[in-house]
């Protein structure tokens, strides 16, 4: 029996609730249907904390267990996957915040840790609803603080309201009811909740096949609620009142058509206008993250704007866009057009590159940007009412909003795909298809982007610091997803650790773009000498004649 938690028990904790996720996921998989019946909840909680432990594990030994914490859930916010992947985080969260207090983990704090992460999650959640992983959340932290002093009574209290709370998310969603199974993201709340309890009781974790009370037929559920305007079982048995009343069960009737996912850097400020941008703009919105960093989710029917939105406050990156099985038809209020594709080009031979893709060109002024004027001729030189433009670098990403705003009063659509740099322009370019309609293919543009690590070797024009030291004017300088990470004299040097760098996440598809003063034989040696690829990597070279940046590199 254990009275507090340290480092390692949080480790032991995490490792044997990684383990049962699995176990458990294809049960959780099979329970998911609301806010979408796409059966990967349990996959995404796996792959969120997944992700997790292994930026905990990159730690060395004898790092403070509290930096581990504070690894562990920076690793859940960068890999959660999913509505729920995406409210796990912000959970582990809550918790690591009051472990990095001491290091140590008591009843008290263990009650601190639940409250604390459990109104974390509900802040995150643009609209919560009820029978879902926040309901199971709220009763178990409400059980938690009526527990006693002891660590087991206050975990065991909170597994067991968890449970019952889980039970009667039927009665609370429709959706759940019809089909005969309890919430999948608070099925997997629970899983977390027993493995705490086993590892604090000294006992077993339960198995998949324990569970068959809560995943049974429709018969063996509770029935519909009462009519009546709110209360429903679980809230019967607990005094605590929502700050918002429970919506409806929005489950009826065809939801939006694309889950968006993204990380963005942007300060806190422009966080809630960008939630509240995209609750106008779709639905299951959550928000997770802090000090600059988040995770953006949201389900919508134009995936273009929730990314634009997002660039308009920030720097989005690892997009995800997914077409949602249950998602409107052609015909339903979605986009279903054939588009036109404008590109910003920094060089001739990127100029090329685009036009091949099938994308109209705009010339790239060195440390300007693109002009206003021109790019505005070439979007109506499309003649669509449908527009993608690649901006692929920030300063023509700017202009390209202003157009985007001032063709829509005139009637026209342009939709930026977030691509920060050419080679993000290229991987995006290259899924382009004309005759797709519009919004399938900003979205899988939009992805295709997402996916592209991207780096570069230019000439600092300014004295910049970097982890390996302080590059001077005139050097070379490495950047790696548009910050610095290395310099030296030597390119071939350079652009190793940038390729380096990129690869060490991984990747099948290596790009690489010469510039128009890049050294003669740079890729020949680059490739002979310093990286090390493997027989799985692909190499893409081409001559792209942008001036200043010696090499483009991108990894897919």
């Amino acid at each position: 029996m254990l009275n507090t938690l340290d480092g390692r028990d949080a480790q032991r904790w995490a490792a044997q609730a990684l383990s049962a996720l699995g176990r458990f996921r294809e049960e959780i998989d099979a329970l998911n249907v609301f806010p979408v019946p796409d059966g990967d909840t349990g996959t995404n909680l796996y792959l969120t904390l997944e992700a997790a432990c292994a930026e905990a594990l990159k730690a060395p030994q004898g790092t403070d267990p509290r930096e581990v914490g504070a690894a562990f859930a920076r690793g859940a916010l960068l890999g959660a996957r999913g509505n729920s992947g995406i409210i796990v985080a912000q959970l582990l969260q809550g918790w690591v915040e009051v472990f990095s207090e001491r290091g140590l983990l008591d009843a008290a704090a263990v009650k601190r840790a639940m409250t604390r992460a459990d109104e974390q999650a509900w802040a995150a959640v643009g609209s919560p609803v009820a029978g879902t992983i926040l309901s199971v959340s709220r009763a178990a932290v409400h059980a938690a603080q009526g527990a006693g002093d002891r660590l087991d009574e206050v975990v065991s209290a909170a597994t067991h309201a968890a449970r019952k709370a889980l039970e009667h998310t039927p009665t609370q969603l429709e959706s759940l009811r019809r089909a005969g199974v309890v919430d999948a993201g608070g099925r997997g709340l629970l899983v977390l909740l027993e493995t705490l309890e086993g590892l604090v009781r000294g006992t077993m974790a339960p198995e998949p096949a324990g569970s068959r009370s809560l995943s049974s037929s429709p018969s063996a559920l509770p029935g519909p609620p009462t009519p009546q305007p709110r209360p429903t079982p679980w809230a019967q048995q607990t005094p605590w009142v929502p700050p918002t009343p429970w919506p409806q069960d929005p489950t009826d009737g065809p939801g939006p058509a694309y889950e968006v996912m993204y990380l963005l850097r942007a300060d806190a400020p422009g966080i809630e206008a960008l939630r509240e941008r995209l609750s106008g703009l779709g639905e299951c919105l959550a928000i997770v993250g802090g000090e600059g960093q988040w995770h953006v989710h949201v389900h919508v029917n134009d995936p273009g704007a929730a990314v634009e939105v997002g660039i308009e406050v920030g720097e989005p990156s690892q997009i995800r866009i997914e077409r949602l099985e249950h998602g409107p038809e052609p015909g339903d209020g979605v986009s279903r057009e054939v588009g036109g594709l404008v590109a910003c080009a920094a060089g001739p031979g990127l100029a090329s590159l685009f036009s091949q893709a099938g994308a109209v060109t705009v010339p790239v002024r060195p440390g300007l940007g693109v002009d206003e004027a021109e790019l505005l001729r070439a979007v109506w030189s499309t003649g669509v009412p449908s527009v993608a433009l690649l901006p692929n670098d920030p300063r023509s990403a700017e202009v390209a909003q202003a157009v985007a705003r001032s063709v829509r009063v005139q009637g026209t659509q342009v939709v930026l795909v977030p691509t920060l740099s050419p080679v993000q322009g290229l991987a995006a370019a290259a899924v382009h298809d004309a005759g797709r309609p519009f919004d399938e293919d900003v979205a899988r543009m939009s992805s295709a982007a997402g996916a592209t690590g991207y780096g570069a070797v230019t000439v600092a024009v300014r004295d910049v610091l970097t982890p390996t030291g302080l590059c001077r004017e005139g050097e070379l300088l490495g950047t790696v997803l548009g910050e610095p990470a290395v310099s030296g004299s030597d390119p071939v040097r350079v652009a190793g650790e940038v390729v380096s760098r990129l690869l060490a996440g991984g990747g099948e598809l290596l790009t690489l773009v010469t510039g128009l003063d890049a050294p003669e034989g740079l890729l020949r040696e680059l490739l002979a000498g310093p990286v090390s690829l493997g027989d799985h990597v692909e190499v893409s070279e081409h001559y792209g004649g942008q001036p200043g940046d010696l090499l483009l590199v991108g990894v897919e």
